[in-house]
C-alpha cells in the first residue's frame, strides 16, 4: 500500500501526558481533541485503555464525538509472552474502547527482548504476529510501533527487520519506526529508514522520534525525506525526558519546507492551537519555539529590524503570518531608527513624527535602558514615553508623597497599609488602603483617591506582577524593575518601573498603568494644559 500524502499522528494525549508536570483531565482532553480535529489532524491516540479509569472515560465519550477529520486511536502493547491472544487482557480492553484503529508496540530490539521481557527471541516475534492477526480478526485496523527500532538495527539489523516484517505479514496498516531513546543522528534516521523501506516495499511506514538528543524533529523531516509517510509526534513537543518529536514545526516543515500540503489554510490555526493546548496543559508556552513562539519572529538588533521592513526574507525564513504568528520589533538601546519608526507606526497615535523626534526618542530609550528600563514587553510604558519627550503627555495627578506601612496582627498575618498624597487639579487629596501587600494597598490608595475624577478607572485590574533584581550583587540594595500588567476587562496592558526601592519601582509601574488607562479610556485631565516629561 502506498499514500500521496503524509500522515500526521498525534500522541499529545499519551506520549504528551506523560510529560513531568502534565496530568490532563478527561475534560482536557475532549478539548484537544476537538482542537486537533478542526485543526485537522488525521491521527489523535486519545490514551492507554485500561492504563487508568480516566482513559477509559475519555474513550466512551469520544464514540459520540462528531469529528469532522480525525479519527481516535487506541495504545497498548502486545501479549504477554507465552500467553493466548484471546485471553490477553490488555488485547481485550484495545478492543473495548471501540475505535477503528488501535497502535500497539512492540520490542524489536533484541536487548530488550532477552532483558525486558525475558523472553526468546522467536516469542517476540510470535507475540507481535498473534497481537497484530488478533485485532485485525475482530475487525481492527492495526499499526504497529516498532519500539527501539533504530537502536535494534543498530545492534542486529537481522532480528530488527524481523520483527517488522512479522508485524506487516500479519496485517499492521502502518509500520511506525521508532526511537525511543531518542540518540540517533539524523544520518543513521535516514539509513535506517531507507534499508526498512526497501524491506517492505508496499508498507506503509512511519516514524516516531524522541528529542533527548535535541534531533526529534529533523529525524522525522529526514525519515520523510526517505520515504516514511507516517509521522508521529505531540504538540509543542510534551513528553517524557526530553520530549516527543513537536509536531507544530514537523507541520510547518513539511508544508513550507518541503511543499507537500497537510494542512492547507488551516496551517495560520497552528500558534491558537498550541497556544490553547499549552493553557490546557497548563504549562507555559515556550516563547522561543520554531514557527509557533511569541518570540520566533521578534526582532531587537537595529541593522535586523531595518532589513525585515525592507524585506522580510532578509531575517525570516518564512512569513509568520502562515503559521498563525505576527512580527514584533523591539524597542531597546540596540535599536535603530528604523526599528523605532516600525514600532511607532504600529502604536496608531495619530502623530506625525519628525526624522529629528525619532533621534530624540532613540537616545531616551537608551538612556533609559542604562538606567535598568526595558520596553520589550512594556508597550504602554513605551508610548507614555514617547509622549513625554514630544511634551504631549497628559498629567492626571502629581504625586505630593506616599507611605507604605508593614504592621503584624499575630502570628502568620501581616497587614500591609498605604497612605498616598497626591494633587489632582487643584485640589489636594490624601487616602489611605490596605492590600494583600505593599503594591494592592498602593494601587488600591491610588484608585481610592482618583475614582471620583475619572470614573474609568473603577474597570482596571491588576493581573500580574514580576519583580527583577537587576544588579544581584548589591544584595537588597540591588536595582529592581517591576513589570505590571493590567486590564479593563477588554484590553490588557504592560507597564515597568525601576528603582532602588522596590516600592518606588512598583509604584512608577503603577502610575504608568493608571495613566495609560485613562489615556486609552480618553480622560480628561482636571488640569487640562499640564504636561509632563518622563
Amino acid at each position: 500500500m502506498t499514500l500521496n500524502k503524509i500522515e500526521i499522528y498525534d500522541t499529545t494525549l499519551r506520549d504528551g501526558a506523560q510529560a513531568e508536570g502534565i496530568n490532563f483531565s478527561v475534560n482536557d482532553k475532549l478539548k484537544i481533541i476537538k482542537l486537533l480535529d478542526d485543526l485537522g489532524i488525521d491521527y489523535i491516540e486519545a490514551g492507554w485503555p485500561g492504563a487508568n479509569p480516566k482513559d477509559i472515560e475519555v474513550f466512551e465519550a469520544a464514540k459520540s464525538m462528531n469529528l469532522k477529520h480525525s479519527k481516535i486511536v487506541a495504545f497498548g502493547c502486545t501479549r504477554k509472552a507465552n500467553g493466548k491472544t484471546e485471553d490477553d487482557k490488555i488485547l481485550n480492553e484495545l478492543l473495548q474502547a471501540g475505535t477503528e484503529i488501535i497502535t500497539i508496540f512492540g520490542k524489536t530490539w533484541d536487548f530488550h527482548v532477552e532483558h525486558a521481557l525475558c523472553a526468546t527471541l522467536e516469542e517476540n516475534l510470535n507475540m507481535i504476529a498473534d497481537s497484530i492477526s488478533y485485532l485485525k480478526k475482530c475487525g481492527k485496523r492495526p499499526f504497529f510501533d516498532a519500539e527501539h527500532f533504530y537502536d535494534g538495527y543498530k545492534n542486529n539489523p537481522e532480528y530488527a527487520l524481523k520483527a517488522i516484517k512479522a508485524a506487516y505479514n500479519a496485517g499492521a496498516e502502518r509500520i511506525i519506526l521508532c526511537d525511543t531513546n531518542g540518540g540517533c543522528l539524523s544520518s543513521e534516521t535516514k539509513e535506517i529508514t531507507e534499508i526498512a523501506i526497501k524491506h517492505l516495499p508496499n508498507a506503509v511506514i512511519g516514524i516516531h522520534a524522541h528529542n533527548d538528543g535535541d534531533m526529534a524533529v529533523a529525524n522525522s523531516i529526514i525519515a520523510i525525506q526517505a520515504g516514511a509517510k507516517h509521522v508521529q509526534g505531540t504538540f509543542n513537543g510534551y513528553g517524557e525526558r526530553c520530549g516527543n518529536a513537536n509536531l507544530c514545526s514537523i507541520i510547518a516543515a513539511i508544508q513550507l519546507k518541503l511543499g507537500i500540503n497537510v494542512l492547507g489554510e488551516d496551517l495560520r490555526k497552528l500558534v491558537p492551537v498550541s497556544r490553547q493546548i499549552s493553557e490546557i496543559a497548563n504549562k507555559k508556552a515556550n516563547t522561543h519555539a520554531p514557527y509557533v513562539g511569541i518570540s520566533a519572529f521578534t526582532h531587537k538588533a537595529g541593522i535586523h529590524a531595518s532589513g525585515v521592513m525592507k524585506q522580510s526574507s532578509t531575517y525570516e525564513h518564512i512569513n509568520p503570518e502562515l503559521v498563525g504568528n505576527t512580527r514584533k520589533i523591539l524597542i531597546s538601546d540596540q535599536s535603530g531608527l528604523a526599528s523605532i519608526k516600525e514600532k511607532i507606526s504600529k502604536l496608531n497615535m495619530g502623530i506625525d513624527f519628525t526624522n529629528d523626534d525619532t533621534r530624540r526618542i532613540l537616545e531616551k530609550i537608551k538612556e533609559l535602558e542604562w538606567q535598568g528600563y526595558t520596553f520589550e514587553d512594556a508597550d504602554a510604558s513605551f508610548e507614555l514615553m514617547l509622549r513625554g519627550v514630544l511634551e504631549i503627555k497628559p498629567v492626571y495627578f502629581e504625586l505630593k508623597g506616599f507611605t507604605v506601612l508593614a504592621d503584624t496582627r499575630g502570628m502568620g498575618q501581616l497587614n500591609m497599609e498605604a497612605s498616598v498624597k497626591i494633587k489632582v487639579g487643584d485640589e489636594i487629596l490624601h487616602t489611605v488602603s490596605e492590600g494583600e501587600g505593599p503594591v494592592h494597598a498602593m494601587d488600591r490608595a491610588l484608585r481610592l483617591a482618583l475614582k471620583p475624577f475619572y470614573p474609568s478607572i473603577e474597570k482596571f485590574k491588576l493581573m500580574d506582577f514580576k519583580v527583577r533584581i537587576l544588579d544581584g550583587t548589591d544584595g537588597t540594595g540591588a536595582k529592581t524593575r517591576v513589570h505590571i500588567e493590567t486590564s479593563d476587562g477588554f484590553e490588557r496592558w504592560d507597564t515597568v518601573g525601576v528603582s532602588r526601592n522596590i516600592i518606588e519601582a512598583a509604584y512608577f509601574a503603577i502610575v504608568d498603568s493608571i495613566d495609560y488607562g485613562l489615556l486609552a479610556h480618553r480622560e480628561i485631565p482636571q488640569n487640562i494644559h499640564a504636561l509632563n516629561m518622563k
